[in-house]
This record gives C-alpha cells, sequence and structure tokens, in this order.
C-alpha cells in the first residue's frame, strides 16, 4: 500500500522517538516521588515542581521558536536531547552522592520542560522535510500510536521500576532515553538543506515568540 513504507531514513526518526517516549512515561511522576519519599517535601513544594518547573520551562522556550527556525533541525533535536540526558543524569548522581536537593529537581524540570518544547519544535519541521506531502498522515499516526502505547504502559512500568530497584531508576531509563534518541536522530544521515531564514538573529526577534 502506498505510503506504507517511508525509508530507513523515517525509521531511525520514528525508532528515536519511540525510545525517548517510553523513557518519558517510565520517568512520569519519578520527581514528585522523590520530593515525597526521598527529600520529604510537603504537599506545596511537590505541587511547585509539578506545575512551576514546566511553565517555566514553557516561559523560557517559547521565544526560542525562532531561533529554531533559524537552525538546521536535526542538529537542535540532536543538542536538546543531550541537554535532557545531562539533566536528568545529574539526578541520580546527585543521589548516590547525597546531595540531591529539592532545588535541584526544579531546576532539572524547568531544562527539561524547555527542552521539550524545542525539541518538539524542530521535530514537527523536520518531519515535514524527511517524508512526502502525501505520507505525513502515515507518519504522524504511527508517532501517535507510539506515544498512545508508551503512555498506557509506561507509567505503572515506572512505577514497579521505582518500588523493585530503586528511587532513581525511571530517571536513569528516562535520562538514557535521550541519549538513545540522539545516536537514532544522527543515525538518519543525508543533508539537511539550510533553512531559508538563517539571517542574524536580533534580540527583537525572540520577543517574535511570544
Amino acid at each position: 500500500m502506498r505510503g506504507r513504507s517511508l525509508g530507513p531514513r523515517f525509521r531511525w526518526l520514528w525508532s528515536a522517538y519511540a525510545v525517548s517516549a517510553f523513557g518519558t512515561w517510565l520517568g512520569f511522576g519519578a520527581f514528585p516521588m522523590l520530593a515525597i519519599l526521598v527529600l520529604h517535601a510537603g504537599p506545596a513544594a511537590v505541587s511547585a515542581l509539578a506545575a512551576v518547573g514546566p511553565a517555566v520551562g514553557a516561559l523560557v522556550a517559547v521565544p526560542l521558536g525562532p531561533w529554531v527556525d533559524r537552525r538546521r533541525k536535526r542538529p537542535v533535536m540532536v543538542g536538546m536531547d543531550l541537554v535532557r540526558f545531562g539533566a536528568l543524569v545529574s539526578v541520580p548522581a546527585c543521589y548516590a552522592l547525597g546531595v540531591l536537593s529539592f532545588a535541584q529537581l526544579l531546576a532539572v524540570s524547568v531544562v527539561v520542560a524547555a527542552a521539550d518544547i524545542t525539541f518538539s519544535s524542530a521535530s514537527g519541521a523536520f518531519l515535514k522535510g524527511l517524508v512526502p506531502p502525501e505520507d505525513l498522515l502515515v507518519a504522524n499516526g504511527r508517532f501517535e500510536s507510539t506515544n498512545w502505547t508508551a503512555t498506557a504502559l509506561g507509567p505503572p512500568l515506572g512505577g514497579a521500576a521505582f518500588a523493585v530497584f530503586g528511587p532513581v531508576t525511571s530517571v536513569v531509563a528516562n535520562a538514557v532515553s535521550f541519549l538513545l534518541s540522539a545516536l537514532g536522530i544522527r543515525a538518519i544521515g543525508g543533508e539537511e538543506p539550510r533553512p531559508r531564514t538563517a539571517d542574524r538573529l536580533r534580540v527583537r526577534d525572540l520577543a517574535d515568540g511570544w
């Protein structure tokens, strides 16, 4: 059937997405659990972790839209995967050293949220250049089915890993998933055309992102 085989470059992108999606949902809820069980944070602090981190991350990421628009998308995607890996892997590292703090969890939440939004902005544009327009529906359908599968399976498996293997296990899995995603995106290969809007970014262009 036409559109069913989207080529090896799409398969690399899809594989990278699948790995990071399952890692994200495995780690779903890990930070609040760490805050409660390890740092003994109260309800207000846990609520702030759940809401303030992503909100501030969005405030940071939204103005970066014009910056992403002026860059080749694949390097941005790899960079955001590595940022998320570095931020998340700092949590188990600090936990092992006995220096994990609530402030660190909040900072990592902000960084990961900002990188999530920036990655999504770049990946949507990259996909449009990777597959023909008539195959975009099939491609997006595969991403959606993968995401729903990860959403259904990830949280219970992550909770079980948290209980059986320790409080930072799902965070480690999430971090490693972004590293594997970066490697998968690099493996896509091929040439990415230079963006049509590649002139120097001005400060006022960042304000346009709002």
